[in-house]
């Protein structure tokens, strides 16, 4: 807060952001630039066109300062607990919440395009969970029960989970240790949606655990190894660990954070809880966001 205390000291930061991740020409993809001081744009050195500072990343078509933009960033990544669009309207002194919502939404579609550029490898376990949600078509529907409900949305988790040594194990700890997770919302539970988004989130040399469910079964078309193990409910966290954790810290996230969940924008706060969860080691997370929201066009 005392390194980006004015607006103008935030602009300058994020210029350096953006030309540390490189400006490329929309029209003739040239990437060396003069800077337009007077009118916060690149121009091209070889025709001449204009870029904006914000064109091409989260901030475009933004009227928000840039003052706003750094502190949702820096408080969206400062700590493992979320924040909601009310308590930083309240923390910027802003008149009306949906500006904030949507900024705040921005990022969160920044954070999914960056996990979207890897997949995960090695063993990995597999494991459906269901979120409370909101669907405004359904408001008023006759409530259902089970899965099918419109109360819960179906959401599909994966962790990368490496075996552990017996002997190095320890009393209390996990059979297993994690690297990477990610989150799908799932229309459904058939297994053309599972081997879909498996083939998009998994390597395909890689090793899937999960339970027994049927949908599972054809895995093997997409993956390299399945293993498909039939427990109780109550084991099902002694064999896939990492994913029933994962799942567990999200909902309690989420229910700490948020009155409700929109179910149309239930995948970018699942973004989020990942962003943060595959960096909760690294000490620049705040860098790599604003990198992130410099580099990755958005869309909602």
């Amino acid at each position: 807060m005392q390194q980006y205390s004015s607006e103008s000291s935030c602009k300058e930061a994020f210029k350096q952001y953006r030309l540390k991740v490189g400006v490329v020409c929309k029209k003739c993809q040239h990437d060396q630039h003069y800077w337009l001081s007077t009118l916060d744009q690149f121009k091209c050195k070889n025709c001449g066109f204009r870029t904006g500072l914000k064109s091409g990343t989260a901030l475009e078509a933004s009227k928000l300062p840039y003052h706003y933009w750094l502190t949702a960033m820096f408080l969206m990544t400062v700590n493992k607990r979320s924040i909601s669009s009310c308590d930083l309207q309240r923390m910027l002194g802003h008149k009306r919440n949906e500006p904030i919502w949507l900024m705040m939404h921005k990022i969160r579609i920044s954070m999914g395009n960056r996990d979207d550029k890897y997949k995960l490898k090695g063993t990995v376990e597999m494991d459906e969970a269901f979120f409370e949600t909101v669907d405004p078509d359904q408001i008023h529907a006759p409530l259902k029960r089970g899965r099918g409900s419109q109360k819960q949305s179906a959401v599909m988790v994966i962790a990368e989970s490496e075996e552990v040594d017996k002997k190095k194990q320890g009393k209390h700890r996990k059979n297993r240790r994690c690297g990477y997770f990610k989150m799908r919302v799932m229309d459904d539970l058939t297994s053309v949606t599972i081997n879909s988004i498996a083939s998009q989130t998994v390597d395909d040399q890689s090793t899937v655990l999960t339970d027994g469910y049927k949908s599972y079964n054809k895995l093997k078309e997409v993956v390299a190894v399945h293993h498909a193990t039939v427990c109780p409910p109550k084991q099902a966290s002694k064999q896939l660990p990492w994913v029933h954790t994962a799942i567990a810290n999200a909902k309690r996230v989420m229910l700490g954070a948020y009155h409700r969940i929109n179910k149309d924008y239930l995948q970018n706060y699942l973004d989020e809880f990942c962003y943060r969860l595959n960096r909760r080691n690294f000490s620049n997370r705040f860098e790599r966001l604003v990198i992130a929201a410099c580099s990755a066009v958005w869309y909602i």
